[in-house]
């Protein structure tokens, strides 16, 4: 049984993607800020993480090791949008999103390195908003430099992983979902499934940066 680890996974694209995994047969961990889930599965194993929190990071990632699973697939997929309302850059929203969307899921993502296994794909969940060709507003500034951040993440570490490791950024698209007020142009459900698509792909390219299974602007 391959093991599939995805912060995030009390709501919205988390809980679709770990549901959709547990129904495909994986063992799931994952992590919430509260280390609880709405959902039950012998397969599933939750663990509390604060993104926001240093420390937490730190015991979340011993709890993990501890646990004694390898990990095959690694999803980053936890992330706030603080700044939905703004034009323009407030310091304090863009300090704390880009600690949760992009140094916090750096940080756990390096501790938890060697238990990935060779051969394994860590996905981080990206956006559009995240694309350097794709500025067309000037809405929610502080989400769009830690996308951007993460998509930088995922060429780097793409390319010190070579050989060993998958790195890949997904759009997963405009998604219904509590983040984005239940606007959007696709359902959790089909987010999913291209998701998890990409995630279980083999051959896939590395460093790269997808939707919908296809090479998505950077």
């Amino acid at each position: 049984m391959k093991t599939v680890f995805i912060t995030g996974l009390n709501r919205g694209i988390g809980k679709g993607i770990a549901q959709k995994f547990l129904k495909e047969g994986y063992f799931v961990m994952g992590t919430s800020m509260d280390g609880l889930v709405d959902y039950t599965n012998e397969n599933l194993k939750v663990f509390k993480l604060d993104l926001y929190d240093d420390k937490n990071i730190e015991e979340c990632s011993r709890e993990v090791i501890s646990y004694g699973k390898n990990i095959d697939i690694y999803v980053n997929n936890a992330g706030v949008l603080l700044d939905e309302d703004e034009t323009s850059i407030v310091i304090d929203k863009l300090r704390k999103t880009l600690q949760v969307n992009l140094i916090g899921s750096i940080d756990l993502t390096q501790k938890l390195l060697s238990i990935i296994n060779k051969g394994g794909h860590i996905v981080n969940i990206s956006s559009s908003a995240g694309s350097m060709e794709n500025v067309h507003h000037a809405d929610y500034p502080a989400y769009k430099i830690s996308k951007a951040g993460v998509n930088m993440f995922t060429s780097w570490l793409a390319y010190k992983l070579k050989g060993e490791i998958t790195v890949s950024s997904v759009h997963p698209g405009r998604v219904k979902t509590d983040m984005g007020d239940w606007e959007g142009d696709m359902d959790i459900e089909e987010a999913v499934l291209h998701i998890y698509g990409t995630a279980i792909k083999e051959d896939l390219e590395t460093g790269q940066f997808w939707f919908k299974g296809e090479k998505f602007p950077w």
